[in-house]
């Protein structure tokens, strides 16, 4: 083999001399220095050629700006990257192959023809669907050789997606087709939001900005004269709410006012906060307020209406500390909507830590939502310390370059080759623990997901990794007790996230032993905790088609003749079906995704055959000319208990408006700004349908879908709704924020307060005045708190024309600042009015304390 290699080297290198390459790399390999000198100074980018081909066309461009060629023929570098696209592409000299998920393969071929330093080298390909925003690409693209470490090309080891994107500027890169099915929805551009935000800057002007209470309770009347809260007042709570008495004093501490706290045992004198329980007040969570000039008067129906009335209070003060705060004199009778107000999070696919959790639950918190539905398991990750499994974090929590996937997952989402990369990480126990009591301190339960048996590829390739250790240390039994795959299942199916091996085989019963397990852990870090695990959320989203159908351990199991169990197509309501029996066990209820109850688009599994007295069923997939938004109502009639998570308004990880410099996926809609989830009817899910995901209106929408569209037979039976952030494009904990906020607000406001100008047919004047002072509230107080927080949020970019010489500039929510630049950034004035302006290119932004828009310019 050295003789060889050294002929190798001398064949090589007489070519590279003779084509004039300065510096020539090995064809043995390249060395380590030469592999880190490519990467460093070698520039790859991606770009959209277009999208309005028979498949979307792509390119990736390789320039050596380094002092190292690579080789003409057969080499051993391959380069990775990330593509959330399924990828197609015959490049000459080159192989492009699909790895696993989102990771693809650039390896040469005996045709390769090497890239000279200075050269170029351009690969086209094809992807299944449209790309037309800058996040649809993703970073760390990494080259590397067996035997060597990775190394990240620097160009795209960066957050800032541009520097490795090419820009999107025909229609054809902006739009995500053309032809007979074209895209409709126009790209934002800063001439059609000022015209968009006329509407809400002309009615928030006649509004009274007074602080008000959000979300909206059921009844309040604001009275004339205000109050002035400050440290004479004292707070006297019966003693079970000793725990929110406490969470009171502090709020009002952070908020500068300091009051003396005792319970109700303890005569007060002077101005007095009385905070109660009546249990005769009828509904759960309700709570009457009172504030009037001496006196302010919260009584909850129990516990948690208490703490509402609380938030109520808490609600009506500025983001900026003082030692006393005007409260408007009111009345207010109030009480929830729903009973599930749900917010889902989604750190399976990227993990933002620990202080980014706890900000959610205190904002949660403030708008009276109680459900936070944590997604702690998925392909990519495994977010939770399980005592007993230490390779479900050792192994699930962490994506690196490793092909055995014995110490770490395969990269996805652009983190990279290494295991300090983005998204990379997991919840201790103790970690859990505190999230758990931060958590029911304010009163919100956390719904633990472990997703299956889909989306399990971090469980299934973390028991691998167990099963190989103990296996060679000789331990067969043990290295059995847990596994989540069969070595001989021949299954072969793709998911709709390009995975070919992310099922658990339902047809073991190790997989039951590891549910059970996994259960249990949880149970006693609730119980840890001082509370109690309720709800456990077994996912059932989105399983591959065609697992288990080579399954020699299902084979087994259908030759076995147990009654419901005949082939393939039994296995999910089996799999349920006995994670409903562990769970039921326990005592808990069970919740899954729409699709993990369901044989096919409308038959659902059979509610009887589920031990658990409550099934909760998370509506999400509601395209409505997909036909299948009707699922919600098919489950409620059925027994289950719906939450309505429709993707059309309430997924945050879709983009703020059509643009390519927006973050987030578009495949339910093209956007979701916050007025449209401010707009969303839960009443009549099917009064929701505006328009399909190209664009087109919907005037019929039995029409459209061509078949009767069922009626929600059993109301009593929807839980409430839930808003959702998945985090494929989301890799830092900011990026996260600003997803979320500031449409969680909107999202409260309808799971608590039913509007008037709801219906099947809604009062667009009268839901387009109330979201203008809505608006106005988002920018005066809410977002101002949260920034206070230390929290990140969007904020829109702003409205602007250029007319006959004057710079007109608006923001979507109205009292924003709006800031300008006449010379392309390099300094920068606030808007105050009509401006005159000798430049048609004016770079315009919104900013808020510290907090700014992405920057737009008028001759977009």
């Amino acid at each position: 083999m050295k003789s060889a290699g050294r002929h190798l080297f001398a064949r090589l290198s007489a070519l590279t001399l003779a084509v004039g390459l300065a510096h020539s790399a090995l064809a043995a390999g390249l060395s380590q220095q030469q592999l880190g000198e490519f990467g460093g100074k070698a520039e790859l980018r991606f770009a959209t050629v277009s999208n309005f081909t028979a498949k979307p066309e792509l390119k990736l461009t390789l320039k050596n700006d380094s002092s190292v060629a690579l080789p003409a023929g057969k080499s051993d570098w391959r380069i990775y990257f990330h593509s959330v696209r399924k990828l197609d592409a015959a490049p000459e000299g080159l192989t492009l192959r699909h790895v696993q998920g989102d990771l693809h393969e650039l390896a040469p071929t005996a045709g390769f023809k090497g890239l000279a330093v200075g050269a170029s080298l351009e690969v086209p390909y094809t992807a299944s669907a449209s790309m037309v925003s800058y996040t649809d690409f993703m970073p760390r693209a990494f080259i590397t050789q067996a035997g060597l470490n990775p190394v990240v090309f620097a160009n795209t080891d960066t957050e800032e997606v541009k520097n490795f994107v090419d820009p999107f500027t025909k229609p054809e890169q902006l739009l995500r087709s053309g032809g007979g099915n074209a895209d409709l929805y126009a790209v934002a551009t800063a001439a059609s939001r000022y015209q968009e935000n006329l509407a809400v800057n002309q009615a928030s002007a006649k509004l009274d900005a007074s602080p008000k209470i959000i979300p909206t309770p059921l009844e309040v009347k604001y009275r004339k004269g205000n109050v002035t809260l400050d440290s004479s007042w004292q707070i006297r709570y019966a003693g079970r709410l000793t725990s929110e008495a406490k969470y009171f004093a502090d709020q009002l501490k952070a908020a500068g006012v300091t009051v003396s706290s005792a319970a109700d045992h303890v005569a007060a004198t002077g101005k007095v906060i009385e905070v109660k329980v009546d249990a005769s007040i009828e509904k759960t969570e309700a709570y009457n307020l009172t504030i009037a000039a001496d006196k302010i008067t919260i009584v909850g129906s129990d516990n948690a209406g208490a703490f509402y009335g609380i938030q109520s209070v808490l609600s009506l003060l500025p983001a900026q500390a003082s030692s006393s705060h005007s409260l408007p004199q009111l009345t207010a009778s109030d009480a929830p909507r729903y009973t599930w107000r749900g917010m889902h999070y989604d750190m399976g696919r990227n993990f933002h830590g620990k202080d980014v959790t706890l900000r959610l639950i205190e904002q949660m918190a403030r708008y009276k939502l109680n459900k936070l539905h944590l997604h702690l398991t998925e392909d990519e990750g495994w977010r939770l310390e399980i005592p007993g499994l230490p390779e479900l974090t050792d192994v699930g929590a962490h994506r690196c370059f490793d092909l055995t996937e014995q110490s770490c997952l395969l990269t996805q989402l652009g983190t990279g080759p290494h295991r300090n990369g983005s998204g990379n990480g997991y919840y201790s126990t103790a970690d859990f623990i505190e999230i758990l009591k931060f958590a029911s301190a304010r009163h919100i339960d956390v719904i633990p997901e472990i997703d299956m048996p889909g989306h399990a590829r971090a469980a299934v390739k973390s028991m691998e990794a167990r099963y190989q250790k103990l296996l060679k240390a000789g331990k067969k039994a043990e290295a059995e007790q847990y596994l989540l795959s069969d070595p001989e299942d021949k299954s072969q199916y793709l998911t709709v996230q390009s995975y070919t091996d992310n099922s658990i085989n339902v047809c073991l019963p190790s997989t039951y032993a590891f549910v059970d397990k996994v259960v249990y852990e949880l149970q006693q870090m609730y119980r840890k905790a001082g509370t109690k695990l309720v709800t456990f959320h077994m996912g059932g989203d989105e399983t591959g088609a065609g697992s288990w159908t080579a399954s020699p351990a299902c084979n087994a199991l259908f030759a076995k003749g147990d009654q419901g169990v005949a082939g393939p197509a039994d296995l999910k309501p089996y799999f349920v079906s006995k994670v409903a029996a562990l769970s039921a066990a326990r005592g808990l209820d069970l919740a899954g995704w729409e699709d993990g109850l369901m044989y096919d688009p409308v038959n659902t599994f059979n509610r009887s055959q589920f031990a658990n007295k409550h099934v909760l069923a998370n509506a999400w997939d509601n395209i409505w000319e997909w036909g299948v938004a009707d699922r919600a109502y098919r489950l409620a009639n059925a027994g289950y208990e719906p939450i309505l998570s429709p993707a059309t308004h309430l997924y945050f990880d879709h983009p703020y408006e059509a643009n390519p410099e927006e973050r987030g996926y578009y495949w339910a809609t093209r956007y979701t700004d916050t007025a449209k989830v401010f707009g969303f009817m839960p009443d009549n899910l099917y009064a929701n349908a505006d328009k399909t995901r190209m664009g087109a209106p919907i005037e019929n929408l039995e029409a459209l879908v061509g078949r009767a569209l069922p009626k929600l037979e059993k109301p009593e039976n929807l839980r409430g709704m839930q808003g959702q952030v998945w985090t494929e494009t989301i890799r830092t904990g900011a990026q996260m924020e600003e997803m979320i906020y500031p449409r969680l607000v909107p999202l409260a406001e309808r799971a608590w307060h039913k509007a008037a100008w709801e219906g099947d047919k809604p009062d667009v004047a009268a839901r387009n005045a109330e979201w203008a002072a809505f608006a106005q509230q988002l920018s005066a107080k809410e977002l101002p708190k949260l920034a206070v927080l230390g929290g990140d949020f969007y904020l829109p970019p702003p409205g602007a024309v250029i007319e006959n010489g004057k710079l007109l500039a608006n923001a979507a929510l109205p009292g924003l600042t709006i800031e300008f630049s006449v010379d392309k950034g390099a300094s920068w004035s606030v808007y105050t009015g009509e401006q005159a302006v000798s430049t048609s290119e004016v770079l315009l932004r919104t900013r808020l304390g510290k907090a700014a828009s992405r920057v737009t310019a008028t001759a977009n």
